[in-house]
């Protein structure tokens, strides 16, 4: 039975009444103290007090301080007037019981739209903050794309001047070879001369003389000609290479050959190198491990792991664009939207996980129970109790051992129970 407070002292002004209730031996805590407009109670354990105050108060800046065993409240007036007494006075039960629920459910009123707010205030600086990643990213992405045009300009500068520079030696050259040739046909020339000046008889007649003049000539033409074959290579002869590839042989017996399962996998494997290549702009800086969907998932583990739930949704979206059929990638990004508030997210991300862990096996029956708890939890946030009570039951049949799972499903219940009492 609680012990009712009756000894308090208060005064009043104008605008505000001052009340001193002693309390002595309890420890008194904010947490004890319920005040609403037209309504005052006191709980602590043994002790309570309770007050239906004459004229309504501004509850949202009226005070309480608790010390030396005291609790003194300073409850401001709403309408500038004075007070016959602190209560009530002539109120019924029916009365009492009405003013006091009033000022409970205006409690739950004000503490509800207190909550919507401050959710609407996180979403806000939420967003704020994601434009403001954005922001930097772009930034940094155009910097990176600017430096790379300019190397990219520079090395082209580059080669434009070594093909100039590869013309000029290659003009150099061939000039340089037509001098050697002259150089070397014109001490031929003089040597034939001789040649034909030491053999010429002086008595002969003009016709041999003529003949050994045009035979020194011929020769002399015959041999720059030679010398024009050796310099030019004869063209290359045409011919058809043939390509044979090697056949794709797996090594499995034929009585344990899995030809279609085999297939898939190389279907897949195709699959996932075609996205790789696509043109995604995100993968042009990355290396080739950061283009892995298994080393995203687990660099998306670890900023989970460090409480870090935008960055790791992030790395699990890259993962998910790379390779759409890994359910884990789902899984681990539902909790990330829970840990968000993104409840919606984890809904839709736990059933595309429950889709892909088909057919049900032993094997990832720890993965389907934790797919039905973090959608049933955020079901159950949503208040749609009973659609959460269906994804526990679900988890319970896949492992009946989980306690946990069956101490959140009787929580459950209750609420729901309670919820169909109150209506």
């Amino acid at each position: 039975m609680p012990v009712w407070l009756r000894e308090h002292s208060w005064r009043q002004t104008l605008t505000a009444v001052y009340l001193s209730l002693p309390v002595r031996g309890a420890r008194a805590t904010p947490a004890n103290i319920f005040c609403g407009e037209q309504y005052l109670k006191v709980s602590i354990p043994p002790f309570l007090f309770e007050a239906i105050l004459y004229a309504p108060i501004d509850d949202t800046n009226s005070t309480a301080k608790i010390g030396n065993g005291n609790i003194f409240f300073t409850l401001y007036k709403k309408e500038p007037a004075m007070w016959d007494s602190l209560t009530l006075a002539n109120a019924d039960k029916e009365k009492l019981q009405h003013l006091r629920e009033n000022a409970v459910l205006k409690a739950h009123e004000k503490t509800k739209e207190e909550t919507e707010a401050k959710k609407i205030t996180k979403q806000e600086h939420k967003k704020y903050a994601l434009e403001a990643t954005m922001k930097v990213e772009e930034a940094e992405r155009k910097r990176i794309e600017d430096l790379k045009e300019k190397e990219r300009q520079k090395v082209a500068k580059e080669l434009e001047l070594w093909k100039n520079q590869q013309k000029d030696a290659d003009k150099y050259k061939s000039i340089q070879k037509r001098g050697e040739l002259h150089q070397e046909i014109e001490p031929l020339k003089e040597r034939k001369k001789e040649k034909i000046n030491k053999t010429r008889i002086p008595n002969e007649g003009t016709f041999k003389t003529r003949l050994k003049s045009t035979k020194g000539h011929s020769s002399c033409s015959m041999f720059s000609q030679n010398l024009k074959e050796e310099q030019l290579p004869a063209p290359r002869s045409a011919a058809t290479i043939k390509v044979n590839f090697t056949p794709r042989v797996f090594p499995t017996a034929l009585r344990e050959s899995r030809v279609a399962e085999e297939e898939e996998w190389l279907h897949k494997q195709a699959e996932a190198r075609r996205i790789i290549n696509s043109d995604l702009s995100e993968l042009e800086d990355l290396k080739e491990e950061e283009k892995n969907p298994d080393w995203l998932k687990d660099k998306g583990n670890k900023m989970f792991a460090m409480g870090n739930y935008l960055g790791a949704v992030n790395a699990y979206n890259l993962a998910v664009r790379l390779n759409n059929k890994l359910p884990l990638l789902y899984l681990n990004r539902a909790a990330c939207h829970l840990k968000l508030r993104n409840l919606h997210k984890a809904i839709e991300d736990s059933s595309k996980a429950l889709e892909l862990l088909i057919p049900p096996v032993p094997d990832n029956e720890n993965a389907r129970v934790k797919a039905h708890v973090r959608r049933g939890t955020a079901f159950c946030q949503l208040e749609l109790y009973t659609e959460g009570l269906q994804d526990y039951e679900a988890a319970l049949k896949i492992n009946p051992k989980n306690k946990n799972v069956e101490k959140d499903a009787e929580k459950i219940r209750h609420l729901i129970q309670g919820t169909m009492q109150s209506s």
